[in-house]
């Protein structure tokens, strides 16, 4: 099951999606050569691809993080992606009045989790008719998802996915279930693992959200494993120079390699369901 969406390529593999980039936009020309690697990467293993860069991030530990470099010259810089390489486009959107003007550049609209419940901006994000992919909040059951997915369906868009990112585990932890990922299927729309974000560790006491970059293959094996339909993961050329999210991303010179790896799961996978 893939997302609705003309641009993306590869639709025939028989293989899962996959969004992926930076966390934020911090420059025209690292945004550009992140999609050109993962292009390059994606078509080789006929692997659906999606960028993925926020165009500001609007939660933000401390009131010093890093945001952005500006709402239109981030959302520019996306649709120069987009149109570079013919290949769709996912941000995140903060709010109904910021849906709209995200629509014009990107093709798929992204609901943070802690905003999944927003009524107001799942709304405005139907309307545009864009894709919209709704992160699972961090406090919500995944039976709890299908409600989140009936506001965009009632507000006249059946363009939806569903994403994955953990369950908040104490403090400063999170875990993923991974029995959620076929009951959240059973919904009828493609369900997406936030690999990177699900190895967050946040609320440290630096007020600098913390990870476990390690495990990004173990989570990812484990999607794959259980059906996701595709998966979500940041990744930088230098993790720990970025600007926004660095602790949980994964390095872009171990990307190919881990795709290799997860394509070889997938067909294995897709052999024995024949």
């Amino acid at each position: 099951m893939l997302l609705q969406t003309e641009k993306l390529k590869h639709t025939d593999s028989g293989l899962f999606f996959l969004l992926a980039g930076p966390c934020v936009i911090e420059g025209e020309n690292m945004a550009l050569n992140i999609a050109e690697t993962i292009v390059k990467i994606t078509d080789r293993l006929h692997i659906p691809y999606v960028f993925k860069g926020s165009y500001r991030k609007a939660n933000r530990s401390r009131i010093d993080s890093f945001t952005g470099i500006g709402d239109e010259k981030a959302l520019k810089i996306l649709r120069k992606v987009g149109e570079t390489f013919n290949i769709p486009v996912v941000t995140d959107i903060h709010s109904a009045e910021e849906a709209r003007m995200a629509a014009e550049y990107a093709d798929i609209l992204q609901i943070p989790a802690f905003l999944s419940r927003q009524t107001d901006l799942l709304v405005a994000a139907a309307e545009t008719g864009r894709v919209v992919n709704i992160k699972k909040g961090q406090f919500l059951s995944p039976g709890a998802m299908k409600f989140a997915v009936q506001k965009v369906i009632d507000a006249g868009n059946k363009k939806v996915a569903i994403t994955e990112r953990g369950t908040t585990f104490g403090y400063q932890d999170l875990l993923v279930d991974f029995r959620g990922i076929p009951e959240m299927k059973s919904f009828g729309y493609p369900v997406i693992l936030d690999v990177t974000h699900s190895l967050q560790q946040p609320n440290q006491t630096s007020g600098v959200t913390g990870g476990m970059p390690q495990l990004i293959e173990t989570i990812a094996r484990a999607g794959i494993a259980t059906g996701a339909d595709g998966l979500f993961m940041e990744t930088h050329p230098e993790p720990e120079k970025a600007k926004s999210d660095g602790a949980n991303m994964l390095r872009l010179d171990l990307l190919e390699g881990l795709l290799v790896r997860l394509t070889a799961i997938r067909e294995t996978i897709n052999k024995f369901d024949k």
